[in-house]
């Protein structure tokens, strides 16, 4: 296994639409899968989009770590997680903000308003269906690498940039 480069905001593979995974279990997807694992590890950090380490296909990597779920229903840990040719839909009407940050912005985080509760599907590798309806840290993780495959970064789904800046700044200001 490698660790990937990371694409910085400003790279135009980050603002492409991806091309659906053709074979899911494909050497090469397997390979690019773990590749992408140990980068979202090493990094660290909580998933991983294919066109964030330049490849501009449907698929992502992602965990919930146990420090990260919380008391919403369906926000469990989950260990390393591939989801290739995802579908995400919301799954009722509310919507919350979310403290997100990325590995291509780093050093910044913001309040993204996001669904509270989605519905997703894909597969992995091996071909086995992959998702369900979540909420918490969990949904907002998915939403998140989601959009990576739509080419849209997080700071485009923002509506008050007031909940936006570096991290040090905003951990002094108690945000």
């Amino acid at each position: 296994m490698a660790i990937l480069k990371i694409a910085r905001m400003g790279h135009p593979v980050l603002l492409e639409k991806c091309q659906p995974v053709a074979d899911p279990g494909a050497p090469e997807i397997r390979r690019l899968v773990a590749d992408m694992m140990e980068t979202m590890e090493d990094a660290p950090g909580a998933g991983l989009a294919a066109p964030q380490v330049h490849i501009p296909l449907r698929l992502f990597v992602f965990r919930v770590q146990p420090t990260r779920a919380s008391d919403v229903p369906d926000d469990t840990p989950i260990g390393n997680t591939v989801v290739i040719n995802p579908i995400v839909e919301p799954a009722g009407e509310e919507r919350v903000l979310r403290w997100e940050g990325c590995l291509s912005i780093p050093g910044l985080r913001a309040a993204v308003p996001r669904w509270a509760r989605i519905r997703y599907s894909g597969v992995d590798c091996d071909g086995n269906p992959v998702g369900g309806e979540v909420g918490g840290f969990h949904a907002g993780v998915v939403q998140h690498e989601y959009d990576h495959l739509d080419g849209i970064l997080y700071p485009m789904r923002m509506n008050d940039f007031r909940l936006f800046g570096f991290n040090e700044e905003m951990s002094r200001a108690g945000l």
